[in-house]
């Protein structure tokens, strides 16, 4: 096999998972209930044919061959989430000594055979008891994670030198606070404002703990970095753009990767009176304590255009009021999720990284197209998902590209390992490697898994 498409020595080809979506067991084992656990039991009407994470894909019981999958498709890392309800049914206090067990197990059996454990801390998985509490809006809630993070580096940092401290930390001020589509289902913008600093915060804290706990591995931050672009070149079409780049990307970037908030972002929340609360030190903390690395997930491009109508003056505000979003003619689209397909955008964000970041150690963390009803594809008892293949490729083009361009990155990891339960669509859309009929459980690998082991085997294609 010729390759045209030569990565680094040494690049992570892998997958990515978190705990609520892969784990199932959610009640046993130990495990307190979290924000998921209580959303389905109160509103089961609010999930895709009423499947909730009760079992899920069952991780918890077949750790061990899932495993030996990954293995097999040449993963030589892979990223999972610690499910904080699990370790800290309370979300503080007691842990779980079950849960030690197993995580302990899941990450010695990785090293076993040769992959290294990237450990995520937080994937949109509060603990009820700690919501119960106001979640990410308790100041109470960020030092109950900073403890939870120390708990975990103690027990886990001896094999783990990767961390993360959050996945995708604007989707839960997004989906839980702004826009209805994750419990508690609030629309309010101040509250939303107050649960992004707080989990800022939290995410300096574990930094600083992470660095103040004598390992040597490094810590980081998983973000949706999705480019905005804009619908033409005019000034209104570009400040709409510059405004939805500082609601959804830099909120984040920003304070993780420059210690710091962009000072337009902070004039806009001030404006509309939307500003959090703060506590003294807390600028000197996110100065202090920045990311050493940064995982990048990206799926889709945001469009936008200058707004065409004004806000409703009685409506509650959003960051839609700076912006309309765009359809682009001709765009390609994943018709089953209702994305855009455009490969170039993860180029456009490494060299954002490159220029403006400093370059940070960067790796992508998720890519992946979900797409309904693969059993149509099934021949010869084999999913031939040739639609992903073209999807990692040509992603992996563009990656390249960037790597050649002087971009900082470091690996690859597809979502997701598996098909799993995805919040309130749960299995609508499978993204995985590997197919999970759901009722008996039994795992069947996709021809993509074949692909991407000979891609990683190669260390290129």
């Amino acid at each position: 096999m010729s390759i045209n498409y030569r990565f680094p020595e040494n690049f992570w080809w892998g997958s990515a998972t978190s705990a609520t979506q892969i784990e199932g067991a959610s009640e046993i084992g130990g495990k307190g209930k979290n924000i998921w656990d209580h959303w389905y039991e109160t509103e089961p009407n609010r999930f895709y044919n009423d499947v909730g994470p009760e079992t899920t894909s069952d991780f918890y019981h077949h750790y061990k061959e899932d495993i030996q999958l990954m293995k097999q498709i040449g993963h030589n890392t892979f990223r999972l989430s610690i499910s904080w309800a699990r370790l800290m049914p309370d979300g503080r206090g007691e842990v779980n000594e079950e849960a030690v067990t197993f995580y302990n197990n899941v990450i010695d059996e990785l090293i076993d055979n040769g992959i290294e454990p990237f450990v995520n801390l937080f994937h949109f998985d509060m603990p009820m008891a700690l919501q119960d509490k106001g979640g990410w809006e308790s100041r109470e809630v960020v030092e109950a994670f900073a403890e939870y993070a120390k708990e975990a580096f103690r027990l886990f940092g001896d094999r783990v030198s990767k961390w993360f401290t959050f996945n995708e930390p604007i989707v839960p001020v997004e989906g839980g606070y702004l826009y209805d589509f994750h419990y508690p289902n609030v629309v309010d913008a101040k509250r939303a404002a107050q649960v992004a600093y707080h989990t800022a915060v939290a995410s300096a804290k574990a930094v600083e703990a992470y660095h103040g706990s004598g390992q040597q591995g490094k810590i980081g931050i998983i973000l949706n970095l999705t480019p905005s672009y804009p619908r033409s070149q005019n000034p209104a079409d570009l400040r709409a753009s510059r405004i939805a780049d500082l609601f959804f990307n830099r909120s984040f970037l920003d304070p993780s990767v420059l210690g710091e908030y962009p000072q337009e972002l902070v004039d806009i929340i001030t404006e509309h009176g939307a500003l959090p609360a703060t506590h003294q030190g807390d600028k000197e903390l996110l100065k202090a304590n920045t990311v050493d690395i940064l995982g990048v997930n990206y799926y889709q491009p945001r469009r936008v255009k200058a707004k065409e109508n004004l806000p409703n003056p009685y409506g509650p505000f959003l960051p839609e009021w700076y912006f309309d979003h765009y359809e682009m003619p001709g765009r390609r689209m994943n018709i089953y999720r209702g994305w855009e397909i455009y490969e170039k955008g993860i180029y456009d964000i490494m060299m954002n990284l490159k220029d403006h970041y400093g370059n940070i150690e960067s790796f992508i963390s998720e890519n992946g197209m979900g797409v309904q009803n693969e059993d149509r594809f099934l021949e010869g008892g084999e999913i031939q998902d040739d639609y992903r293949i073209d999807f990692v490729r040509e992603h992996l083009k563009w990656l390249h590209k960037a790597i050649q361009d002087g971009s900082n990155a470091k690996g690859y990891h597809m979502w997701t390992t598996m098909d799993n339960w995805s919040w309130s669509n749960a299995y609508k859309n499978r993204y995985g490697f590997i197919s999970i009929d759901v009722e008996t459980k039994e795992r069947t690998l996709k021809k993509s898994a074949h692909w991407f082991r000979e891609v990683a085997d190669n260390n290129g294609f």
